[in-house]
């Protein structure tokens, strides 16, 4: 098919554009003492940092500009039918301020210029719509008033504000010993990370945390947030809050459901460790659950009394990689070097994809955020695109979905599968995310609170 043919002249390029960067950089990229990953060879080295500057560019050229925070989707066909363009997403914007500071530490910018978005970000977040401190899913980035994601979903969204509050706590940071600018930017940061009100979202202290709440239809969503999925993130910080905290009992009984998320199940051979069916049903969950609260948050060495975290964010991505190998349902392309569900465009419309509800589409998201988990397979992956499939790739690096036996994609992006690719990579190249936001001392005590055993530097 003249669609997929195979063509080399894109990695070309970009081997020829980052040359000269990779060089002057040595220290930091070529050969990096910090890297989690053992043996990534000079040319790897170099593929990384295209990927990295590609999606960092999301957020930095591809922001919304008044804002400066994520658009929620980027379509480069120009056609938006679900969201108007200038519609911003409060937890890409989350990613999106970490995949900033990886800018800074690949030297695609420089700190001042970081610096100055994130002053413009807060700036804009302290005057948003909130709802007891939370941030709503959406904001009209051109005005900072909340459009609703659905009918009743137009308040407060506590997830999405969890890793929006996640790239902030990791910006102050980065930047907590520094000159007095760059501390009265930390000192608006606390003040928005101190005014979200954790504890409201329990529902007039249920133990239990809810994931929305609107000032028009309450509590009507009813989405009361047990484990396992994406959420980890929420209930460490709201353990975590200085301000608004929930009490230790809300995350064991709520998210842990008294012990009911621990599983003994194995999928492919390998210990699921958690049990994913709570909401969907399904033996293990879209590839997303393993990034999003693993952005900051460090699975090595991070365990409480349901689960080795790293163990179970590994598992997963090996549990998708022996999948694609396997290919129970015959899907054309499916391999060692192509492979990763998780919820994105499809053919089908916004689908959540997994390996038992794999209708053969791949989300280059996937294996690409997976790197510190499975550096090996997802390198193969990288690689596979870059080389043999660079008709699926665009500014802002892979697309967000294809389809090879449908003969199918879209040259569109989304922010929540953008973002996780360059912070992951650079979790896996330096760690520099992980050591950021573990060494948040209100982040640590959320953890004591929690019971959680980590890596304290």
């Amino acid at each position: 098919m003249k669609f997929f043919q195979k063509n080399k002249s894109f990695l070309l390029l970009l081997l020829i554009m980052f040359f000269s960067f990779s060089c002057k950089n040595n220290k930091d990229v070529a050969i990096n003492n910090e890297l989690v990953s053992n043996n990534v060879l000079p040319d790897d080295e170099v593929l990384l940092d295209s990927i990295q500057k590609q999606t960092f560019n999301y957020f930095w050229e591809g922001a919304e500009p008044t804002s400066g925070l994520a658009r929620e989707r980027l379509h480069m066909d120009d056609i938006y039918p679900t969201s108007p363009k200038h519609t911003v997403t409060t937890g890409g914007s989350g990613f999106g301020l970490m995949a900033i500071l990886v800018g800074v530490k690949r030297g695609f910018i420089t700190k001042n210029q970081a610096f100055s978005r994130f002053v413009k970000i807060v700036d804009f977040l302290e005057k948003a719509d909130r709802y007891h401190g939370v941030w709503p899913h959406w904001l009209n980035g051109e005005t900072g008033k909340m459009m609703p994601f659905s009918k009743k979903d137009n308040g407060g969204d506590l997830v999405e504000t969890a890793f929006l509050v996640q790239g902030l706590l990791t910006v102050a940071e980065y930047f907590k010993d520094g000159n007095d600018k760059e501390q009265a930017l930390v000192d608006k940061i606390d003040k928005l990370w101190r005014e979200v009100e954790w504890d409201w979202y329990t529902k007039n202290g249920e133990d239990v945390l809810y994931w929305h709440w609107s000032p028009e239809y309450g509590w009507d969503m009813n989405f009361p947030v047990g484990g396992y999925n994406e959420c980890l993130i929420m209930y460490v910080l709201a353990a975590a809050s200085p301000t608004h905290p929930i009490n230790a009992s809300v995350y064991h009984k709520g998210w842990a459901r008294n012990g009911a998320i621990v599983s003994s199940e194995k999928y492919y051979d390998e210990d699921v460790i958690l049990d994913y069916y709570e909401h969907d049903k399904s033996p293990i969950g879209p590839m997303f659950w393993g990034h999003y609260s693993y952005v900051g948050l460090n699975p090595n060495s991070l365990s409480d009394k349901y689960a080795d975290y790293w163990k179970l964010v590994q598992n997963q991505a090996k549990i998708h990689h022996k999948h694609a190998v396997e290919n129970p349902k015959n899907h054309e392309g499916y391999g060692d070097s192509i492979w990763g569900l998780t919820s994105s465009y499809s053919i089908k419309g916004y689908k959540g994809h997994r390996p038992d509800k794999d209708i053969g589409v791949i989300a280059p998201t996937a294996a690409l955020a997976s790197f510190p988990y499975t550096p090996k397979e997802s390198m193969k992956m990288l690689k596979k695109l870059y080389k043999n499939h660079d008709s699926l790739i665009g500014e802002y690096g892979p697309y967000d979905a294809f389809s090879f036996q449908d003969n199918w994609y879209l040259p569109r992006y989304l922010a929540i599968d953008q973002g996780p690719i360059p912070l992951m990579i650079e979790n896996y190249r330096s760690g520099m995310l992980w050591k950021l936001f573990m060494a948040n001392k209100d982040v640590q005590t959320g953890l004591d609170k929690l019971g959680f055993k980590y890596l304290k530097k």
